[in-house]
């Protein structure tokens, strides 16, 4: 299991949860029809296709970042409104509400993303949803995992453990894509065109250069990031 991901799984008190969801996330594969389907590793995958973490590792960033804001959520319910979260409930929420979406992805022998021909069919939250239930998950997390797309899915969530998973889902998710598109515009604007595939590290980086250093140290950043992935192919 990915490093960062175990971190995360380890802050779950409950050890009979704590198990099943560990267990799950060593073995993230879906069978239908029997066929077993897997997609790319965590360590590899995106977070997404389109909007936000579409770079390899995007999937892990995407989940450590929406725990670290879950953990933020849980903290403001509880010591500024007097409320009560179970944060066993969060963090499993947060560790599985994307687990099927690398089975949604295809990638190719140049490193590019598309979706999988079971994409065409059901979509991650129905595939998570299914499994948790023939894993025997409780309903409480099945209920965060099916909702955590909030007002955009067809289950709204109905806990305050749903509604955390799905806000910082959401605010992460925003974060990411936000940051990324602006980037991508940044070195069209500077260079003439956008940076290819670029990663959440690069894209902070590019945006960062612009408020400090104007144009200049957009197209310095371009440049030091291509060095970068010189080196890193060598």
């Amino acid at each position: 299991m990915n490093a960062k991901l175990k971190d995360i799984a380890e802050t779950i008190q409950n050890p009979e949860l704590k198990d099943k969801v560990t267990t799950f996330l060593e073995n993230p594969t879906f069978c239908l029809e029997g066929k077993v389907y897997s997609g790319p590793s965590f360590d590899r995958s995106p977070g997404g296709l389109k909007h936000h973490h579409t770079y390899v590792g995007g999937y892990v960033d995407h989940v450590v970042a929406t725990w670290k804001i879950a953990c933020a959520l849980c903290d403001v319910v509880e010591q500024v409104y007097g409320g009560k979260v179970d944060r066993d409930l969060a963090a499993a929420g947060v560790l599985l509400h994307d687990i099927f979406k690398p089975v949604t992805y295809t990638v190719d022998g140049e490193g590019n993303f598309a979706s999988s021909p079971l994409a065409d069919k059901l979509d991650h939250i129905s595939l998570a949803t299914a499994e948790l239930v023939r894993r025997d998950f409780p309903a409480e997390l099945i209920h965060i995992v099916a909702s955590h797309y909030g007002s955009y899915g067809s289950i709204k969530p109905r806990t305050v453990e749903a509604l955390v998973v799905h806000l910082a889902d959401n605010v992460d998710s925003q974060l990411n894509g936000q940051v990324l598109d602006a980037a991508w515009y940044l070195t069209r604007k500077a260079t003439g065109e956008g940076l290819a595939k670029l990663n959440a590290s690069e894209a902070f980086e590019i945006v960062r250069s612009k408020a400090t250093e104007g144009w200049k140290g957009v197209e310095e950043a371009v440049e030091r990031i291509n060095q970068q992935r010189v080196v890193q192919k060598t």
